[in-house]
């Protein structure tokens, strides 16, 4: 005779199941709220704190704290979660399959929308930023050179210039013009779009965009 606790234990596991998931469903949406809150708070104010956060993320300082154990744990976290949003924006940009001007207007737009999502990374108040794993400054620079070798393949981008100078000035002319904006001298538009114009002017891109 099949003995009863055979018959309770599946039952008993697969009502222990749902509790488990909204648990760690629960977890993930104060992790999300607590990031989302950390990016918006911190672009505004660096020195915000983590009660300040809390409030933001609509969340007990110690449910904070239950997820990220100090400030700068919850710091790497967000840069994490910004390195892999920024690395996806990257991917819809189809730098390797676009026509290389439309495709190094697509690269630089990609990073205006990053910057004005994480404006952290503008705000010269932030002076401890931890880098992440992988660096998107060692994992861009290698996108953006096979992109501007691949326009001057195409005889779309000037072939005077070696593509990693290119690719170097690129970046100096995306480096100031965020600090213009951090500074006040241009707005967001206006730098984006001088940004571009100077970047297709520099590759001698042909026809370039507008």
């Amino acid at each position: 005779m099949p003995d009863s606790r055979d018959a309770v234990t599946p039952a008993a596991g697969a009502a222990a199941a749902p509790p488990r998931r909204r648990r760690r469903s629960d977890a993930r949406r104060s992790i999300d709220a607590i990031l989302d809150a950390t990016r918006v708070v911190l672009g505004e104010r660096p020195d915000a704190s983590m009660e300040e956060i809390a409030a933001a993320a609509g969340v007990t300082r110690q449910t904070v704290y239950a997820h990220f154990s100090s400030r700068e744990t919850l710091l790497s976290a967000l840069v994490e979660t910004a390195a892999a949003e920024y690395d996806a924006l990257l991917d819809e940009a189809g730098l390797d399959t676009a026509p290389p001007v439309e495709a190094l207007t697509r690269f630089l737009a990609a990073g205006w929308r990053f910057l004005d999502r994480y404006p952290i990374l503008l705000n010269p108040g932030t002076t401890r930023i931890p880098r992440p794993d992988p660096d998107p400054h060692d994992v861009v620079p290698p996108r953006l050179e096979r992109l501007v070798q691949r326009g001057q393949e195409a005889g779309e981008f000037t072939p005077a210039h070696p593509a990693s100078w290119l690719t170097a000035a690129v970046f100096g002319l995306m480096h100031t013009a965020a600090e213009q904006v951090t500074a006040g001298r241009l707005t967001a538009e206006e730098a984006e779009r001088l940004c571009r114009e100077s970047a297709l002017r520099l590759c001698g891109a042909r026809n370039p965009a507008g």
